[in-house]
């Protein structure tokens, strides 16, 4: 297994949408492993392929205080989404940083397992709130598309002042 570099906004690579996974073969299955071990290292509770500059529709999420429930969401689809709530949000490629977002409530979805299994989902709470979050990283969307142009503005720029600080310091 291997550690995976997260990018970070504003990385254009981030807007690239992940494509449907076709074949399930010791790649996908040594790529849903790394991810894992990167989510969990960074620490997180969910990350898309498409964070680690890879262009997959693969999820991997877990919610579990002992870090041993992960959920693989391979090609998922959004199927039904109900009600709405505001919760604090972060993300793995926006490093330090939460806002409060608005959300459905609860999803259904649909995915393949990291078999190639069909099956269906239907979450609740803060499962829902990260599967939403996950599948919006897929389709090229970032938690900070749903605040005002001045806070992503904002953001960008500390940002941008971290990584030339951490350059300077290397």
């Amino acid at each position: 297994m291997a550690l995976l570099t997260v990018l970070n906004y504003p990385d254009s690579r981030l807007r690239i949408p992940g494509v449907t996974v076709e074949s399930f073969d010791k790649g996908v299955k040594t790529l849903i492993e790394d991810m894992l071990e990167t989510m969990y290292a960074v620490p997180g509770i969910g990350l898309a392929a498409t964070q680690v500059n890879i262009q997959k529709r693969i999820v991997v999420i877990d919610l579990s205080v002992e870090k041993n429930q992960p959920i693989v969401l391979i090609n998922p689809c959004i199927l039904d989404l109900e009600g709405q709530e505001e919760s604090e949000e972060g993300c793995l490629s926006v490093p330090g940083f939460y806002e409060k977002i608005q959300r459905a409530t609860r999803t259904s979805i649909s995915a393949l397992d990291r078999n190639g299994k069909f099956f269906e989902l239907e979450a609740s709470g803060l499962l829902a709130i990260c599967i939403q979050h996950e599948i919006d990283h897929l389709n090229g969307i970032l938690f900070v598309d749903y605040l005002s142009a001045l806070k992503r503005d904002r953001i960008r720029k500390k940002l941008g002042k971290r990584a030339r600080n951490a350059a300077r310091v290397s």
